[in-house]
């Protein structure tokens, strides 16, 4: 099965339209689940359910010119953090509709998730935040992307990048200092309007 899977990744990283409907299809249930992850992460103003994030997401990896994914690490990295990018974007778009004073009755579909996570200010930060990382490591910024917004557990990711759990702590550890310094260094940071420890904590 996981030849199989193997398989369908590379095609579809070469571009195979065929390989990527079979890949998602593949792949549904635990999509299915990392929109659920993610949507638990996002800010409590969210209204927007798991079906209509997995396609989204699936039709931004579809759709995608110059991103690889030739695994499957980097396949979930690349899920994930085209779901974070669609759920920053929908709280930009309706945090823009109401400074315009535009209301808009938006269906909500049943499979919306209760939502604990930080508002969408924090959210945002770190998005950016995350894009900088990526430009100086982007494994880093996958693993970020993995264990933090996809709700991997080291010994997952450890299991899914075929190296040890400590390296994927050591990793973890790397990345929380680059994005603290990214985050310090924010005005919003430095006014001490958000807490950057439980907006990135240790594990």
């Amino acid at each position: 099965m996981n030849e199989q899977l193997d398989r369908l990744i590379q095609d579809a990283d070469r571009g195979d339209v065929a390989a990527a409907e079979a890949l998602f299809t593949s792949l549904y249930r635990e999509l299915h689940e990392l929109a659920e992850r993610h949507l638990r992460k996002s800010s409590p103003e969210l209204t927007l359910g798991t079906t209509t994030l997995v396609h989204e997401a699936y039709l931004t990896v579809a759709g995608r010119s110059s991103a690889s994914f030739p695994d499957r690490a980097r396949f979930f990295a690349y899920a994930s953090r085209a779901m974070r990018g669609l759920i920053i974007d929908y709280l930009r778009q309706r945090r823009a509709k109401k400074r315009g004073g535009e209301f808009q009755i938006t269906q909500v579909s049943d499979d919306v998730v209760a939502s604990a996570g930080p508002p969408e200010t924090d959210l945002g930060l770190l998005g950016d935040a995350l894009e900088e990382l990526r430009a100086l490591d982007g494994s880093l910024a996958e693993l970020v992307d993995l264990h933090f917004f996809g709700g991997f557990s080291f010994v997952e990711i450890a299991a899914l990048r075929g190296v040890s759990d400590r390296t994927i702590q050591r990793d973890w550890r790397k990345a929380r200092l680059v994005l603290h310094r990214t985050l310090n260094g924010s005005e919003v940071a430095r006014s001490g309007s958000i807490n950057l420890e439980s907006l990135l904590p240790e594990a």
